[in-house]
């Protein structure tokens, strides 16, 4: 597979690509939270000093120094001083499912929706031009993707659909998708991909695979850009839907009055 091959890499750069706009600690917290939650940066891990990491995210000693202590204190990360010294990442499966339900809880639905549609639009676009010009060995390689997906747990069926999904991106032969797609799986993709928790979820994710590999197939660029866009659409609902829950639970005497987004105004 000569597009998913590198994709290891290639998520790694992004992760320490620079931050736009203001180099914040929070926006450095955020960054390696999220590839670690993503799996992208491993439990053990050795990650950059301090002034590389200042370095590569493009702001200032002092701004990673904070947000390492963060990281730190969030039992994400770990340091040990001496010559084989160093911040190593502390992947805990509790902790990751607790961050990646925080951010969900902190999002409006609003906001919820405007990620799937960003996402969507990447993801869709990719699936219609790969539709268009995807080879033979293309083809083979999306088929291969999926006949090795494991859907027995979360975190595999996850790693399928981002393994899918960028190499959809690659056989655009665009770089800038398979950037921005990069980009969004080491951000968003733990949180927008929380239904996969659930079997039918899962079991729905190797559903659209097989469509949008029948669509590739038979040189359906529309089919491919819908069945992709409407898993998207599938997820954020999911998320809207798991929002509600655990804000009702956390609120139980308020009713849905008391969880309503600010930015959609009251239930009706």
């Amino acid at each position: 597979m000569p597009h998913a091959a590198g994709r290891t890499d290639a998520t790694r750069a992004v992760v320490f690509a620079p931050l736009e706009g203001a180099g914040r600690a929070e926006l450095v917290e955020q960054r390696i939270t999220d590839a670690i939650v993503a799996g992208v940066l491993r439990d053990g891990e050795r990650l950059p000093s301090e002034s590389e990491l200042a370095r590569s995210l493009g702001v200032a000693v002092v701004t990673a120094r904070e947000a390492l202590v963060s990281l730190r204190e969030n039992g994400l990360v770990h340091t040990r001083r001496g010559r084989d010294g160093g911040s190593f990442v502390t992947f805990d499966p509790d902790a990751s499912t607790r961050l990646v339900t925080s951010r969900l809880r902190s999002l409006s639905r609003v906001e919820l929706r405007d990620l799937g549609l960003h996402y969507a639009a990447i993801a869709g676009m990719a699936a219609e031009v790969a539709a268009d010009r995807a080879s033979e060995d293309d083809l083979a390689s999306l088929i291969d993707i999926d006949a090795r997906a494991d859907l027995a747990t979360a975190g595999g069926a996850r790693r399928a659909v981002g393994r899918f999904h960028l190499e959809v991106a690659a056989i655009s032969q665009s770089p800038r998708l398979v950037q921005e797609e990069l980009r969004l799986q080491a951000e968003a993709g733990p949180l927008l991909w929380m239904c996969l928790r659930e079997e039918d979820a899962r079991d729905r994710s190797r559903i659209v695979r097989l469509d949008v590999i029948e669509a590739v197939r038979d040189v359906q660029p529309e089919h491919a850009r819908r069945a992709t866009a409407e898993h998207f659409a599938g997820a954020v609902q999911w998320l809207i839907d798991e929002k509600t829950r655990i804000d009702l639970a956390a609120h139980p005497a308020g009713g849905e009055a008391s969880v309503a987004d600010p930015a959609e105004g009251p239930p009706a």
